[in-house]
């Protein structure tokens, strides 16, 4: 393709052209203009996302007659900082759909909650930076509990793109997420094995042609609905269905607890993380298969063998991802 087949409709600047000449040509003929790049295997088109708000009737799948569906509520947070205990929400976003358990696509219309809090303390300048949320934009604002809580009760599962952060802040603020079912959509699905360079929430809307302003909660929002949407690449399910099942089945914490000093090297090099205030090195895996077999490695390269008692805390999507613990037993080896 030559230069000339993407010119535009509208003169370019040139002395002598009125400002009115020089504006972008309507968008009709920039789609025009897009489509034509991406015919061509040198370019890669991305639009600005837009929200979807009504997914349509509900799929009818093969043999499917009354569609069995899950309510996920799709929620994000900004916050003054990175700690629960000291730092607070200072804006809450939260979609609610139904996801057809058949297909794993959301259908209906897409429920909204957005709203600020005034923490109660001046915004840091990082979280300013990063957020674009200033005083001024929080001052006087609160968060409507019953109108959280009422759409929290409906939802059979909660999704963020990163729970670990997001969970412990909206349960310290408002106790009744602490009941719901829980999964990750960073963690709890394999990007990596899906080819996605990246597990960023801004990287993964890439990969489907899609760009948005990021760290805002709703925004954000609706851009991981819409990735979920999707079937995940190298599988035939789309990412909602596979936090479904995640959600579904436990993990556990495996503590090597009196493990030898000198297998610290050996512990970190297979992935296990230093916890400094139980003082053990842990690693979670993500079944019962998993758990066996890390079991038996630990008895045969780290205890040498030698009777040894190892914690394991299960974590069902109630607990996975909160500041609470799950139940922890003892296996012996």
């Amino acid at each position: 393709m030559n230069q000339s087949s993407f010119e535009f409709d509208s003169p370019g600047p040139a002395q002598g052209v009125s400002a009115e000449h020089t504006r972008p040509p309507p968008l009709p003929t920039l789609e025009k203009i897009a489509q034509r790049l991406e015919r061509h295997p040198d370019f890669r088109v991305l639009r600005r996302l837009v929200p979807v708000t009504d997914f349509g009737p509900a799929p009818v799948a093969s043999g499917q007659t009354d569609p069995t569906c899950r309510r996920v509520l799709v929620l994000d947070t900004e916050t003054t900082g990175l700690s629960h205990p000291t730092d607070r929400i200072i804006e809450l976003a939260m979609l609610l759909v139904q996801v057809d358990m058949a297909t794993g696509l959301p259908f209906g219309p897409v429920e909204l909650f957005e709203g600020f809090e005034d923490p109660g303390m001046p915004i840091p300048a990082v979280a300013r930076e990063v957020t674009g949320i200033s005083d001024d934009m929080v001052q006087g604002h609160r968060l409507d509990d019953a109108q959280v809580e009422a759409m929290v009760m409906q939802a059979d599962l909660i999704v963020a793109h990163n729970a670990g952060f997001d969970r412990p802040f909206v349960e310290t603020r408002f106790p009744c997420f602490a009941a719901k079912a829980w999964a990750c959509s960073f963690a709890d699905i394999d990007w990596k094995a899906a080819g996605a360079g990246s597990s960023k929430l801004s990287a993964l809307a890439q990969d489907q042609g899609w760009f948005f302003d990021a760290h805002r909660a709703q925004v954000d929002c609706h851009a991981l609905l819409q990735v979920l949407s999707k079937t995940v690449a190298g599988s035939a399910t789309t990412g909602f269905s596979q936090l479904i099942t995640a959600a579904s089945l436990p993990r556990f914490k495996l503590r090597a607890t009196g493990s030898p000093f000198e297998s610290k090297d050996l512990l970190k090099s297979r992935g296990y993380r230093w916890d400094a205030d139980t003082k053990v090195w842990f690693c979670t895996v993500p079944d019962t298969q998993r758990l066996d077999a890390e079991l038996e490695w630990l008895k045969a390269e780290v205890y040498g063998r030698r009777s040894a008692r190892v914690d394991i805390e299960t974590l069902d999507s109630r607990v996975r991802y909160s500041a609470r613990l799950g139940e922890v037993s003892q296996r012996g080896l």
